[in-house]
């Protein structure tokens, strides 16, 4: 094993390490892979780092430049990146090729899809200038869908449904906004839960990806050709095909006009049906399943966010907050069952909207 060669110089003073113990582990797992693959070790730097305990490097090698991938095995388990990984390959999705793996320390070599997402080359301004880089991003989700299988990945059921939505009032209520839930909350909630399980279950299941947006998207090539690839996919599970378009379209970074949000979601809509997935014959009733699939990630985001800024000490998180909550009260103003989670999300944050029957509110 990489771990048993003799130590050696640390491979780069860049990196800064917590444990002496694992930057030792680093540095001999590092020099007994760098010949075999090409790695010239003095270029290592930091690549970037992600909500959970994962780090990113990067490395020049004789023929462009790798990833490697940081991940202590007691806080991330890597086994399902790898399987998603290999899946992605299998399904002509461009995904980072695994190229060593310790499996025991928790350190991975991986291909480099460049270093720009694309959330850092879109245009925020003119939304229809990012419609081909969107299109390359609907091609690759229904190729990745295309390929599903049952029983490959966990479920996305009930059960991790009601998990994930009840992040909201236990981090985002409770411990964010300091609030004691009364009965009546509680009962809201439950309801309002209910029928977001239901409705999002009611959907034929594919492969998802669970974080597919722009920020997990990278851009590489040229400019008049740039190669899409995908990355952070290790929670991918076998659940609604209303999920990831709902996450492209919905991102918890960036927000787009409706307009420009039907285009690109009918879009995939379009494509998804010529190619025979279950997206039903009905656009309507599609959009409204991605409304409700969407309703049920930002309220998971949102507790998401604030367990990241109270327990884990990263408090930038909750800076895009506001925007959950325009989501969220945007897709419950349109649906009467959704109308009582309204009320309660607009008193939590204060908004005192007039009980007018003119401003459709009952």
């Amino acid at each position: 094993m990489s771990h048993d060669i003799p130590p050696q110089t640390p491979a780069s003073p860049a990196i800064a390490w917590c444990d002496a113990v694992r930057a030792d582990q680093f540095t001999r797992w590092l020099t007994g892979i760098a010949a075999q693959h090409g790695l010239q070790i003095e270029s290592l730097r930091l690549a970037s780092a992600d909500a959970s305990f994962r780090r990113y490097f990067r490395i020049d090698a004789q023929d462009g430049s790798r990833i490697i991938m940081d991940a202590p095995p007691d806080k991330e388990n890597s086994a399902p990146f790898v399987k998603v990984a290999g899946l992605m390959h299998a399904a002509g999705v461009h995904a980072p090729q695994v190229l060593a793996w310790d499996e025991k320390l928790g350190f991975m070599l991986l291909t480099d899809l460049g270093a720009q997402t694309m959330m850092q080359v879109i245009n925020r301004e003119q939304p229809q200038a990012n419609l081909p880089l969107y299109l390359q991003a609907v091609d690759a989700l229904i190729a990745w869908q295309l390929s599903s299988q049952p029983g490959v990945l966990p479920p996305y059921d009930e059960a991790l449904l009601r998990r994930e939505l009840e992040l909201f009032p236990d981090w985002y209520i409770t411990q964010h906004k300091g609030v004691v839930m009364d009965a009546d909350m509680r009962q809201t909630l439950d309801k309002s839960f209910e029928e977001i399980i239901r409705l999002n279950l009611s959907w034929p299941s594919v492969f998802v990806h669970r974080d597919f947006m722009p920020r997990n998207l990278m851009v590489s090539g040229s400019a008049q050709a740039p190669l899409l690839g995908v990355l952070d996919f290790q929670d991918a599970v076998y659940g609604p095909i209303t999920y990831d378009i709902a996450s492209l379209m919905r991102d918890a970074f960036l927000s787009w006009n409706e307009d420009f949000c039907l285009d690109v979601t009918i879009r995939y809509w379009e494509k998804a049906r010529k190619a025979g997935l279950p997206v039903g014959d009905d656009f309507g009733e599609f959009y409204r399943g991605v409304e409700w699939m969407g309703l049920q990630r930002h309220l998971k985001v949102a507790g998401i966010f604030a367990r990241l800024t109270l327990r884990d000490g990263k408090p930038q998180y909750l800076a895009d907050t506001p925007r959950f909550i325009f989501y969220i009260r945007t897709t419950c103003e349109r649906y009467r069952e959704l109308k009582p989670l309204l009320r309660l999300v607009e008193k939590l944050e204060g908004i005192e909207m007039p009980n007018v029957f003119g401003f459709g509110r009952q």
